[in-house]
């Protein structure tokens, strides 16, 4: 898998440039969000750090999911919820905060590695949606196979990992999932369990198709497609 490292830290550079390498990827690594930019069409995979000297590093990533669906884990110096959130809305798979372990990182990047559809570009189908067609929910219509969402007869743009937390969804539209099972299947690990992203991807998936019943909560056991009414 060709890496695309963006860190301006000579030091965290080199050790995850080594870890990566031992594990047979390929490492490019650049220091400005620009030159990310310029060679995202190369990459499989993309570590970006958001204190770039020339552009904070979530605005590059917002730039980036403008045109791109490679998988991006975020890495930051910065513990606040707020950048946290900021980073999932705009549309990172997963993130980790400074100082940790290369180990964790590359567990994390296999587990984001997992759920791509196979090509990784984002476009394909996901597991389970080779023999499913299309679920209607109310005017929401929402294509399995092409990974689309239209509202009203106009499409809607959500992020891979909303995407696929509503396809989870809707394969099964009468089946309540929980947290753990949602969790497990779009992030690879059910421990995230505790965190917010979940909560983050459900709050976009409502914001961006203004159907905010579109995935309802039931309290104590999960969510389910808003199928009814």
């Amino acid at each position: 898998m060709r890496v695309l490292l963006v860190e301006d830290d000579d030091r965290l550079a080199d050790a995850l440039g080594t870890a990566l390498t031992e594990r047979g990827h390929r490492v490019d690594r650049v220091t400005r969000a620009d030159d990310g930019l310029r060679l995202k069409d190369g990459a499989d995979f993309v570590l970006l750090d958001l204190g770039l000297p020339d552009m904070d590093g979530l605005d590059m990533l917002r730039r980036l999911r403008r045109v791109s669906a490679v998988p991006v884990i975020v890495l930051t110096a910065r513990t606040e919820e707020r950048t946290v959130l900021q980073g999932l809305r705009a549309g990172a798979d997963d993130y980790l905060t400074k100082p940790f372990r290369i180990m964790e990182l590359l567990a994390r990047m296999d587990a984001v590695a997992r759920r791509l559809p196979r090509g990784g570009s984002g476009a394909g189908p996901g597991p389970g949606e080779a023999s499913a067609a299309a679920v209607t929910v109310g005017d929401v219509l929402i294509d399995l196979r092409a990974r689309t969402v239209d509202v009203a007869g106009t499409a809607v743009t959500l992020t891979r990992r909303e995407f696929d937390v509503l396809a989870m969804l809707a394969r099964e539209p009468g089946v309540v999932r929980s947290r753990e099972e949602i969790l497990d299947a779009v992030w690879g690990d059910a421990f995230l369990a505790a965190s917010r992203s979940l909560d983050v991807h459900i709050r976009g998936i409502r914001a961006k198709t203004g159907r905010p019943e579109l995935v309802r909560t039931l309290r104590g056991a999960g969510y389910r497609l808003g199928i009814e009414g």
